[in-house]
């Protein structure tokens, strides 16, 4: 489990297919352990001091931006969250759902504002002023609409993320609000779960 916040920005010293070699500052990685990078959970398959080996499978070659990285790409890293620590962000699984692409970036003072195209089966459970994670950042929809979505982002996290580096058409993964799947499951029909019919009846009662 993750927070969607970076705790640093790493370099891709070698990508191969399946394979990624990562430098961090981050000096308390261990062989097993869970890293986000760029929202993607990988497990270190290898530590030599400051530098990280991680596997990825096909499937997520596929519905990932991993592929499109080449060595000295930029990555956002976080560890994975400890019990004792705060839960800053959201509660992220590192399971991403697919990528959007950005549209607009427009520098409204201090402040970006990111547009983004998404497809259906991100958008679905998107809600304005809900939780996404973009690229393994936590931030908060502003607006939405049926081909994207927007968010604000604010100069801390612009300035110590990759999302400095981002250009317009850039691809970035995207996972969405993993209460929001649950939610779409235990209301399906097929799963005998809450419909029109029975809250209808609920509050006929």
């Amino acid at each position: 489990m993750f927070t969607g916040l970076v705790e640093d920005i790493g370099t891709v010293k070698n990508i191969s297919y399946s394979k990624i070699e990562i430098e961090t500052m981050l000096n308390d990685i261990s062989k097993g352990d869970s890293v986000a990078v760029n929202g993607v959970c990988l497990t270190a398959v290898y530590v030599n001091k400051n530098i990280f080996v991680a596997d990825y499978s096909p499937h997520t070659d596929n519905i990932t931006t991993l592929s499109k990285l080449r060595q000295n790409s930029k990555v956002n890293l976080e560890r994975a969250l400890k019990f004792s620590s705060r839960l800053g962000g959201h509660i992220v699984s590192g399971h991403v759902d697919g990528t959007a692409k950005i549209e607009k970036i427009e520098l409204l003072k201090e402040f970006y504002k990111i547009k983004f195209l998404g497809r259906k089966n991100i958008l679905k459970y998107c809600v304005d002023k809900g939780s996404i994670v973009i690229d393994g950042i936590s931030l908060t929809i502003t607006s939405l609409s049926c081909l994207g979505f927007e968010i604000f982002i604010v100069p801390e996290t612009f300035n110590n993320t990759i999302m400095k580096f981002k250009k317009v058409g850039d691809k970035v993964n995207v996972e969405t609000d993993i209460l929001a799947k649950y939610i779409e499951k235990f209301t399906r029909k097929e799963s005998g779960g809450i419909s029109l019919e029975i809250l209808k009846e609920f509050m006929t009662k």
